[in-house]
């Protein structure tokens, strides 16, 4: 209610505001309004957001990205993040990859390293050693390389064991002809 004072005498009018939207928030911010009291206004939740590059996109160079990229052009070079990393059916890939985890439908040449996990569809194809967590190939799919797949456990090193003093050297491998015997 607001008093209104016009002139000498003293009148009072009754003014009143319309009513304040009510928002409701985590994090509430106090925004003045026009009334003089603070007005709440909402901020936006952080989203996670998918970043893609179509088919008509080429790369050269080092690409780097957080939460997922999805690719369907072409890059050349370095792609590195925490986040997932996918290469779509038209995609083609000469790169070294280290990310989180990678889907890949199209054709990478070059060496992945996931943190967690690699999964080949069975439109893929990789020319390169994959280092990850788990690796999940569909029929189909076509994979040139070597895998090392798994997080190893910590396991003991034993030192081997030097030959005893008195034991006789290992023989070298012969080579060469045999003699043969004549019966």
């Amino acid at each position: 209610m607001f008093k209104r004072v016009i002139g000498q005498g003293q009148s009072e009018t009754k003014v009143s505001a319309p009513p304040l939207p009510e928002i409701r928030h985590s994090e509430p911010a106090p925004v003045p309004s026009a009334y003089g009291a603070p007005q709440i206004v909402a901020k936006p939740a952080p989203v996670a957001t998918r970043n893609v590059l179509s088919s008509d996109v080429e790369i050269k160079g080092t690409v780097k990205f957080t939460n997922d990229l999805v690719v369907d052009g072409k890059i050349e070079g370095d792609i590195t993040s925490d986040g997932t990393l996918t290469v779509g059916e038209n995609a083609r890939i000469k790169a070294e990859i280290k990310t989180g985890a990678v889907i890949i439908y199209g054709k990478v040449h070059g060496n992945l390293t996931a943190t967690d996990r690699v999964e080949l569809k069975s439109t893929a194809e990789v020319v390169g050693d994959i280092k990850a967590k788990t690796l999940s190939i569909e029929a189909g799919a076509i994979f040139v390389g070597k895998s090392t797949i798994g997080t190893p456990s910590q396991a003991t090193t034993a030192s081997p064991q030097p030959p005893a003093k008195n034991a006789p050297a290992p023989e070298a491998p012969k080579q060469g002809i045999l003699p043969a015997t004549v019966v």
